[in-house]
């Protein structure tokens, strides 16, 4: 079965290097914080282009520390896509915000920039961006609403590691970049990891204080503080991975532009990518008639795939008391009852690639 991603290839690949990595963390005890978190995060932040960033222990805690950050709290709104992970909203919610569902383009199925302004009310203090599946959104387009409103705006950048916009990386465009180092991401940690980047340096002097218990010395708490601090662990290895990440990226970009030119199924709906973008192809998204379906007939091939994502955000069962219905985010609709995903990892060689492009481009709509 060749799997959607294979996390095994990459480890077997530099397994040295991530082993002698932890070793010196283990030999040093930096386990909570410390050296290794300090040296990624500095590093990340020169990688992305930015004055600073502030290494956490996730994704999601990076999208809550931001809203933290900016004052974001109850009685607040921050408008965030329909179409994304759903940890894009937990964000807002965990500070007492509430999220309010924007709708995607049909094309690049990124934030629209239109359904963003319709939905600014007088509470609105932020939109979130997500550069989903490493396609970055287009920044100015919301910029510019930002700014006519006096609202701050946040990149998810948890699929678009590397990615650039108008030949600048994702995550040094906003207020705030949120980057997640979930197992499976471009650039991934041993378990849970994260980090917020900016160029202001007093919103990441916040997040240090907030994710550290509320401290700036310890034992002394000037503000109700998390327990969000990278660990030392997933700090040395996330500076191995990021030594290769540029080679990593290329290879995903090469399969990925194969995969946009050679299926040639009409059956198939593919994600567009406007040319003053960089995408990273962190996911290979595509849309067809029956997923379920296409699913079934692909495993049978011996080629795993999935879906990104089924539910989109407004509907989900955790937000129903917001009061969404079908029919108020047609797009995020339209692709959440259409989406697949396919394999997609650096380590794929171009075989199994014809192989993934050769079932795609054979299969017809049917029960299988």
């Amino acid at each position: 079965m060749l799997k959607r991603i294979d996390l095994g290839r990459n480890y077997r690949n530099h397994k040295s290097e991530y082993l002698k990595a932890i070793e010196e963390v283990c030999e040093e005890t930096a386990f909570s914080g410390g050296k290794y978190a300090d040296r990624f995060q500095e590093e990340f932040a020169a990688y992305i282009g930015t004055a600073a960033a502030s290494a956490v222990d996730n994704g999601t805690s990076a999208l809550q520390l931001a809203m933290l950050a900016l004052g974001i709290g109850e009685g607040d709104e921050v408008i965030v896509p329909a179409n994304t992970y759903i940890a894009t909203a937990w964000g807002p919610t965990y500070t007492g915000a509430t999220p309010v569902f924007a709708d995607c383009t049909p094309d690049t199925w990124q934030i629209d920039p239109t359904d963003v302004e319709r939905r600014i009310t007088k509470k609105t203090k932020a939109i979130i961006g997500v550069h989903l599946y490493g396609q970055p959104f287009d920044f100015h387009a919301i910029r510019e609403i930002a700014d006519r409103y006096g609202l701050y705006v946040v990149e998810d950048c948890a699929q678009s590691h590397g990615a650039r916009y108008k030949g600048l990386m994702t995550g040094s465009l906003g207020d705030l970049g949120c980057f997640s180092f979930y197992p499976g991401k471009n650039l991934y940690a041993f378990g849970e990891g994260g980090c917020v980047t900016s160029n202001h340096q007093p919103y990441i002097d916040a997040i240090h204080i907030f994710k550290n218990q509320g401290c700036e010395v310890r034992y002394y708490h000037d503000v109700v503080g998390y327990n969000m601090r990278m660990e030392g662990i997933q700090g040395a290895v996330l500076s191995v991975s990021l030594k290769y990440l540029d080679e990593w990226t290329r290879r995903r970009q090469e399969l990925s532009w194969r995969y946009l030119r050679e299926i040639t199924n009409p059956l198939f709906g593919m994600q567009a990518h406007p040319e003053d973008t960089e995408p990273v192809f962190h996911l290979f998204v595509a849309t067809v008639p029956e997923p379920e379906d296409f699913l079934a007939y692909m495993e049978a091939k011996g080629i795993e795939c999935n879906r990104h994502y089924p539910v989109p955000c407004h509907l989900q069962k955790a937000y129903a008391h917001l009061g969404y219905q079908k029919g108020d985010c047609p797009h995020a609709e339209y692709l959440a009852e259409h989406c697949v995903t396919l394999p997609m990892f650096p380590e794929m060689t171009d075989q199994e690639a014809a192989l993934v492009i050769e079932a795609c481009n054979e299969y017809q709509t049917g029960k299988h």
